[in-house]
């Protein structure tokens, strides 16, 4: 017969082993874990002894100074596009500063500031402005002279760019003004403008189209012969400002009947911004045509139509100023257009068979028995 331990003794003895695992266990959690040590923190700006940010180099910290040209920086940080820097996780001590081109050799320095010191937790604030008595006092006279020369001509820059920035703001609220017919109010926009800066020729040119919008022809007529003359001086002229121009000109001779000149300043346009020849050419079309003057807006419509054939309006002001000249056939009594009139209209249509002028276009061309029923078909959808 086997013998048995007592069951009993069993679980005496595990119930005693337990607790002292339990123990371990806890001694073991509340041991503390390894301390990290504290890091700080720095940031700051660079700036040239004229005032300029250094948007490029790098800034390295050298903990207890620099002993040896040769000697290897503890932190070296890169430089942003404004001239800033910063870096984390630095062990607190007292460090010199160095900032380094990026040409600079290693072995030498731009610059250097003693004694910045890095406290744990602590966000440290060190700029190098260059500007400063101590360094610039290391400068020979000649540096100092040049660096003077730089602030004045950065400061005029500065100057400038202020009033560019608020010529930009008049020209973009005069534009608002006269896209709602507040003519008056953007002429006066651009005349205290112009006075500031008379040799700005994009100031003219809004100046000129507003005196156009109020009827002041002659006033418009020398803003805009202004605005052509300073942009042709310039050593590189902006052909959509001579195009602007021009086509504000043409109409302003249009309307002061000045037709000749008119003509004139649409073709200067068109030859000077020839992307914009249909729309120079159109305007001049549609200007003829309110003028009644018949020869000049075909004249228009045949150069805007060369420039660009794919646009419907020309034709229909071309096939508009022909039917003036139509004639009554004595014996049938019909109306004989002149040549291309018939055509033009046709084109329009079939440009534009939806058109604005397409009742227009169709009722003429029925008038000439060239109805769409028996001699006109739109073109097909491809």
């Amino acid at each position: 017969m086997t013998a048995r331990l007592p069951q009993r003794g069993m679980n005496m003895q595990r119930t005693k082993l337990w607790p002292r695992l339990a123990l371990a266990f806890l001694i073991a959690a509340t041991l503390p874990l390894a301390a990290q040590a504290p890091t700080g923190k720095i940031h700051g700006h660079v700036n040239d002894p004229s005032g300029a940010p250094m948007t490029t180099g790098t800034v390295s910290l050298y903990q207890g100074g620099m002993t040896s040209p040769d000697q290897q920086p503890k932190y070296t940080f890169n430089m942003d596009q404004n001239g800033d820097f910063k870096g984390d996780n630095i062990v607190p001590g007292t460090y010199t500063l160095v900032y380094r081109k990026p040409d600079t050799p290693k072995t030498q320095v731009v610059d250097q500031i003693d004694d910045v010191k890095i406290a744990s937790g602590a966000d440290t604030l060190a700029n190098d402005d260059m500007s400063r008595a101590e360094y610039m006092n290391k400068l020979t006279p000649e540096q100092r002279k040049a660096i003077e020369e730089i602030k004045a001509k950065n400061a005029s820059v500065m100057k400038e760019n202020a009033q560019i920035k608020n010529l930009n703001a008049d020209l973009a609220k005069a534009r608002a003004d006269r896209n709602s017919k507040d003519y008056a109010d953007a002429a006066a926009i651009m005349q205290k403008d112009v006075a500031a800066k008379p040799d700005e020729p994009l100031l003219w040119v809004e100046l000129g189209q507003a005196q156009l919008g109020m009827k002041q022809l002659s006033d418009a007529e020398e803003s805009l012969k202004k605005c052509i003359d300073l942009e042709q001086a310039s050593k590189k002229p902006s052909p959509d400002v001579m195009g602007a121009a021009g086509n504000a000109l043409g109409e302003a001779y249009a309307d002061d009947g000045k037709y000749p000149e008119s003509q004139a300043a649409y073709d200067a346009a068109a030859k000077a911004n020839p992307p914009g020849a249909p729309m120079y050419y159109t305007n001049e079309a549609i200007v003829m045509d309110r003028a009644n003057q018949i020869d000049a807006t075909v004249a228009a419509a045949d150069k805007a139509i060369a420039a660009d054939p794919t646009k419907p309006l020309p034709y229909y002001l071309k096939g508009k100023a022909l039917i003036n000249k139509a004639t009554i056939d004595p014996k049938t009594q019909k109306i004989i257009a002149p040549e291309g009139c018939a055509e033009a209209y046709k084109k329009y249509l079939e440009l534009a068979p939806n058109g604005p002028f397409a009742p227009d276009a169709k009722s003429v061309l029925a008038e000439l028995s060239e109805t769409q029923a028996t001699n006109y078909k739109a073109s097909k959808k491809k």
